[in-house]
């Protein structure tokens, strides 16, 4: 198993094996493509081009899709997919990122926002044009988005996926068989404030592995505060490497902080001896590797 990061500052850390870097980020800022490593790419949420033209935003019965309607509680403001316009935007960043000498392209936030969106004249016309039932014309519309990304990139491309493993299809139009023909893994985030209880993870990476048809890359939040939270993060990564996905990649700020975690993970004689006990051998690898860089 690889271990990564996935950070907001073009930054490679030592002792990791994937590095991923936020190139074009949900409040719309644009970054530089970062060399050598992942660049990660929103692409249909978009806060600062929906306040300068507040028509791009996808349409519902109720409402738009931004965080001040109370209807959905959506935590970013998102842009119709159909926006000829901005799909063009998003796609020549992607050739262009693509140009230069990235390891891959990781694209996130490329669906619709909810089961309800979207419902702008443009989409309602194109779905009636089509012939199929709402539920096929939205993920025809994701996937078809994918398949012309997919076709500007020489690298490895993956997607990120909304964590929910039942309802996907229905909320975002995320048809996973049909979208893992044109990636080759898949990113899944499964963000928290801390993994105390982490059951969760286990439960949901379990599924994943069996529902996707392509490697995974697990993403999990490492800008936990206390000691306790960092132990706790390190054991659910132990856990998640127990079922032999691609890579477990840490969101951190900056290099500082994954430089932190390995440390605390080779330092910790109890966590070293409690992977020892339970057979964590894909992690105990890990901690061998990071003790030649970051040992005493």
């Amino acid at each position: 198993m690889k271990i990564g990061t996935v950070i907001y500052e073009p930054a490679i850390v030592d002792g990791f094996d994937i590095s991923v870097y936020y190139s074009k980020r949900v409040d719309g800022a644009l970054g530089k493509p970062a060399k050598n490593m992942y660049n990660d790419i929103t692409c249909f949420v978009d806060a600062k081009s929906i306040r300068e033209k507040p028509e791009l935003v996808a349409l519902s019965p109720n409402g738009p899709a931004t965080r001040t309607n109370k209807v959905y509680t959506l935590p970013w403001d998102f842009v119709c997919p159909t926006n000829q316009e901005y799909q063009t935007k998003v796609l020549g960043f992607i050739k262009e990122t693509a140009e230069e000498n990235v390891e891959g392209i990781i694209l996130n936030l490329y669906h619709f926002p909810e089961e309800d969106f979207c419902t702008c004249d443009r989409c309602s016309r194109q779905q009636r044009e089509s012939e199929l039932d709402w539920l096929e014309w939205r993920a025809q519309t994701v996937t078809d988005f994918i398949r012309r990304a997919k076709k500007l990139v020489k690298q490895p491309f993956g997607i990120e996926i909304w964590p929910d493993p039942v309802l996907a299809k229905e909320r975002f139009g995320l048809d996973f068989d049909v979208l893992a023909k044109h990636v080759d893994f898949f990113h899944v985030p499964l963000s928290s404030h801390n993994y105390v209880t982490m059951y969760w993870v286990d439960t949901l990476t379990r599924d994943f592995k069996k529902l996707l048809k392509k490697p995974i890359f697990i993403e999990l939040s490492a800008e936990v505060g206390r000691e306790v939270e960092t132990k706790a993060l390190l054991r659910t990564i132990a856990y998640v490497s127990s079922h032999n996905v691609e890579a477990v990649l840490l969101l951190v700020h900056d290099a500082e902080r994954a430089k932190e975690i390995c440390r605390t993970a080779v330092n910790d004689n109890n966590y070293r001896g409690w992977l020892d006990k339970f057979g964590f051998e894909n992690m105990n690898r890990i901690i061998e590797r990071w003790e030649q860089i970051y040992g005493k």
